[in-house]
């Protein structure tokens, strides 16, 4: 019994905190475009590029910062190209999204054998290291028991989401720029008529779903890890828009949404230890998110016959 209780350590949640982040900053990018009216699932394609091009910049860019700011060009890039088929051409959203993640797929595994000259995993040698992101040390904080070891010694990227997390929810719900996003998905012939541009609002969402997914891909491979695999993003796109929408597109819940994957993901890891198979332990986060979405389901199926019965009774 003592040696299962030891599973939930500090380092369980050290690791939450790690595998929580690339979901949290893929969850912010994916409800900004939700909050203008377009679900992005391209979001895993999108991650898988700025994992690639994270570490391609840390390496001939020499230095993390070389790899966070490539990681972020590509991400605009593909944001821009995303919101340019959406918007500008009237493209079917998830058609979009399903051909980024394909695309992104094959051009990662073309450029690692291209330029890298390796298949599966590319993790640097002496020519050609990798910078991993720096670990940020708090004052005072650290000296902490247990919640000094839990939040400080974090990568950069960790703290960067919490931080974005805030500002996302002050950006939509506080500011005239995060009603006029909002207005683009729920009204956006009232927003015209007020002489604001739902096509401009959606071009802007699109955009920054693209930088947070570059953020999201350089945590994964210069942060929670230091090297780049093929696949490596392995469907946490698609995690991520369970986030949101379990989360109701609200920051701090889907912040709390992506906290709950990232628990169980870290979970599953420490229960190998018991002999437990490591397809099942992957499996778990997988599971969870059709239990959330079912629920999800249930729960608007139960709300929509409360208002019938109440419109029944008036």
């Amino acid at each position: 019994m003592s040696d299962f209780l030891s599973i939930f350590s500090i380092g369980l949640f050290q690791n939450t905190l790690r595998t929580a982040t690339p979901v949290v900053l893929a969850a912010l990018g994916i409800l900004m475009t939700d909050h203008v009216g377009i679900m992005n699932i391209g979001m895993d394609g999108m991650m898988l590029c700025g994992a690639f091009f994270a570490v391609l910049g840390s390496v001939f860019l020499g230095g993390w910062l070389g790899g966070l700011a490539l990681a972020l060009l590509i991400g605009l890039a593909l944001g821009a190209f995303f919101g340019l088929f959406v918007v500008k051409f009237k493209s079917d959203e998830y058609i979009i999204g399903v051909a980024l993640n394909i695309f992104a797929g094959g051009l990662t595994v073309f450029l690692l054998r291209t330029i890298f000259g390796v298949a599966g995993a590319f993790s640097g040698n002496d020519a050609m290291p990798i910078y991993a992101l720096p670990k940020i040390h708090i004052p005072l904080i650290a000296d902490i028991p247990v919640l000094g070891d839990l939040l400080s010694g974090n990568t950069l990227l960790v703290y960067v989401s919490w931080l974005l997390v805030a500002l996302s929810y002050v950006l939509i719900y506080k500011t005239p720029l995060g009603f006029w996003m909002r207005a683009a998905g729920e009204h956006p012939e009232s927003l015209r008529a007020a002489g604001k541009s739902p096509e401009g609002m959606k071009y802007l969402a699109s955009i920054l779903c693209g930088l947070f997914s570059g953020l999201a891909g350089a945590h994964l491979s210069l942060g929670y890890l230091t090297m780049f695999t093929e696949n490596m993003s392995a469907s946490r796109g698609f995690i991520a828009v369970a986030c949101v929408i379990f989360g109701r597109s609200n920051p701090p819940k889907v912040f709390l949404a992506a906290l709950l994957f990232g628990f169980i993901d870290a979970l599953g890891m420490r229960v190998q230890s018991f002999n437990v198979s490591s397809n099942l332990t992957s499996l778990a986060p997988y599971l969870v998110t059709v239990i959330m979405m079912v629920w999800v389901v249930w729960r608007s199926e139960r709300r929509k016959r409360r208002l019938a019965q109440l419109t029944d009774m008036r």
